[in-house]
């Protein structure tokens, strides 16, 4: 099922659209509660995998903390049973510390893709691919295409 944002039917894609508002919202501990004991997320722009309600929440924090004015726009939603895959965009100032890059002061507009699966009203797992180059491109450190 492909769904336009705000029309999204299953639990799944409630999840998804709740973790959005989450984001936006900046409310780590309503995240976490999505989020199953078992819970593994990967993150291109991290090395390790993040665990559990509470690595699901530094995550959130650590992102917050490089953009402070941090918000998503959901794109695009596909929702498989439950797996949801969701493009979207994040816009922002990177005004802190992200990958060990000290902040620039400048605005970024990045895309990306979470997939995300749930089992019994929980996301169990969670990969997230988003534009690394399109991001170092937009804070000056690397060159344009």
């Amino acid at each position: 099922m492909t769904s336009d944002p705000g029309t999204i039917p299953s639990e799944a894609g409630r999840l998804a659209a709740e973790l959005i508002e989450c984001w936006n919202s900046h409310d780590s501990k309503r995240a976490e509660a999505l989020y199953a004991p078992d819970y593994e997320g990967v993150d291109v722009g991290q090395a390790e995998p993040h665990r559990g309600p509470q690595g699901a929440s530094q995550r959130m924090a650590n992102y917050l903390h490089a953009f402070p004015d941090l918000s998503f726009t959901q794109d695009k939603v596909i929702i498989e049973g439950d797996h949801v895959a969701m493009l979207w965009t994040l816009q922002g100032t990177h005004e802190g510390r992200l990958m060990n890059i000290p902040p620039t002061g400048r605005k970024v507009a990045v895309r990306g893709v979470s997939l995300l699966t749930v089992k019994e009203g929980k996301i169990i797992r969670g990969t997230y691919v988003w534009d690394v180059a399109g991001l170092l491109r937009e804070i000056k450190l690397l060159p344009e295409l």
